[in-house]
């Protein structure tokens, strides 16, 4: 089934201008995170890489590499927040496929593998499907009603000690002028029983990419700036008070609140990165209209 609705154009929003960029660089240490360790030296997780076909991860980040140098002039900023080992989540933005690559790419030049939630459309993909599913990726079956099953394949991956990346929109977003919208709690479910059952609170990111929107990927000359923001650590410790005596499922409450918190942060760093002020509310799938927080 086709998704509700289509992205805006291009011409909805305008590019991420050379000024603000360099208004960003004076706030923050921007970095190209199309380099190995980007944010200066750092240990590898070599058990991770081993694990996870490091041959064509290999080949797969380097044509990545390849197209987003030459599509586009990407900077980052707060990769340094990214673990060394252990499991973590990463919340990323989907304004356009560039918030697929950016984060990636990002990570695996950080020397870490993450699981990658995604649409199960992109293992069919011509060429690079059959490459996703062996760097990572974990096919989802949108409107499947297996939403539960796909919970629980993320938590297991989270639990067995592997970082895990989600898109929580779950499509590109229909937000007229690319804002974050409205998110499924299945994110919330994650994080919250994973720290259930791990007994900590699993580090959750928000990964923010801006600047894509503009590009015209038949004819991506003049290059575009792309910022992303990997985020400080969300904290949703409040959350998981009283976690043992939940039963079998996170209070939906729960789930909700820290998928809002996601959506709400998300919204702010976007705001920083494009120098705009954020509308008022945000835009439910839904109903596919904007809706008071």
């Amino acid at each position: 089934m086709a998704s509700k609705g289509k992205p805006s154009p291009r011409s909805a929003v305008k590019p991420l201008s050379d000024e603000q960029v360099a208004k960003l660089a004076q706030k923050h240490h921007l970095v190209d995170p199309t380099h190995d360790f980007p944010t200066g030296p750092r240990k590898a997780n070599t058990a991770e890489i081993e694990a996870q076909n490091p041959k064509a991860t290999h080949r797969l980040l380097t044509g990545c590499d390849v197209v987003l140098r030459n599509h586009s002039k990407v900077k980052a900023w707060g990769l340094e927040h990214v673990p060394e080992t252990g499991p973590f989540i990463t919340a990323a933005t989907h304004v356009t496929m560039y918030d697929v690559f950016v984060p990636m790419v990002s990570l695996f030049h950080q020397g870490r593998r993450p699981r990658y939630m995604a649409k199960a459309e992109m293992a069919k993909w011509p060429l690079i499907g059959k490459w996703f599913q062996l760097v990572g990726m974990q096919p989802v079956q949108r409107r499947s009603g297996k939403a539960k099953a796909i919970e629980e394949t993320s938590i297991e991956i989270l639990t067995s000690g592997r970082p895990l990346t989600v898109w929580p929109e779950g499509t590109v977003t229909r937000d007229p002028q690319k804002w974050p919208m409205s998110m499924k709690n299945g994110v919330g479910v994650i994080a919250l029983e994973s720290s259930r059952r791990l007994g900590y609170q699993v580090p959750l990111y928000c990964a923010v990419t801006w600047g894509a929107a503009s590009i015209n990927h038949w004819w991506p000359w003049p290059r575009k700036n792309v910022v992303m923001c990997y985020d400080e650590a969300l904290d949703y410790a409040d959350l998981l008070d009283g976690c043992d005596s939940w039963g079998d499922e996170v209070p939906t409450d729960r789930a909700d609140e820290l998928t809002r918190r996601i959506r709400v942060r998300m919204t702010e760093i976007m705001a920083e990165i494009r120098g705009e002020q954020a509308p008022d509310g945000y835009w439910d799938y839904r109903t596919m209209s904007r809706v008071k927080d």
